[in-house]
């Protein structure tokens, strides 16, 4: 498995440095954390939300989920909840389905991200396969992306 073509141009149009590592197979953010050796708040956990009638790309630290009530009043959304991956699959044409990479621009969708996130120096999160990952500083994905950003998770308990 390599990373898809378009994130790797992407990354590098952008001149971001970054470490890509290849490890054995991984469907959550929390086993990538462990097989990674990264803390899970290290760790994006990449989400897709239907918010009325749009899509949203949504990250937070693995250990977060989304509180809802709070998303759909910072949207001012009648209706929000996470996408089916059926519903989201034809969104990411060169990705493993789930493993998407925090990269709403490169994908024409919005992009929301945590505050939470903006506690870490470093970022690991899926490369578009469930077995190569990326690790950069948090501070050039802020810079390129420009998310949208906001209170809204809650640590799993």
């Amino acid at each position: 498995m390599s990373i898809p073509v378009a994130v790797k141009d992407f990354l590098e149009m952008h001149n971001v440095q970054y470490e890509h590592d290849v490890h054995p197979e991984v469907y959550t953010t929390q086993e990538l954390a462990a097989i990674e050796h990264e803390p899970g708040m290290h760790v994006v956990k990449v989400v897709v939300v239907k918010a009325d009638d749009r899509y949203l790309l949504v990250a937070l630290p693995a250990p977060y989920s989304i509180d809802f009530g709070k998303f759909k009043r910072m949207l001012n959304a009648e209706e929000a909840r996470l996408a089916s991956e059926e519903e989201f699959k034809t969104l990411f044409p060169e990705c493993d389905v789930g493993a998407m990479p925090p990269f709403g621009e490169l994908y024409h969708m919005e992009m929301w991200v945590d505050s939470h996130m903006r506690e870490n120096d470093q970022i690991l999160f899926n490369a578009g396969t469930h077995r190569d990952a990326i690790k950069m500083r948090y501070g050039d994905f802020e810079r390129i992306f420009h998310p949208r950003m906001g209170d809204f998770s809650k640590l799993i308990s």
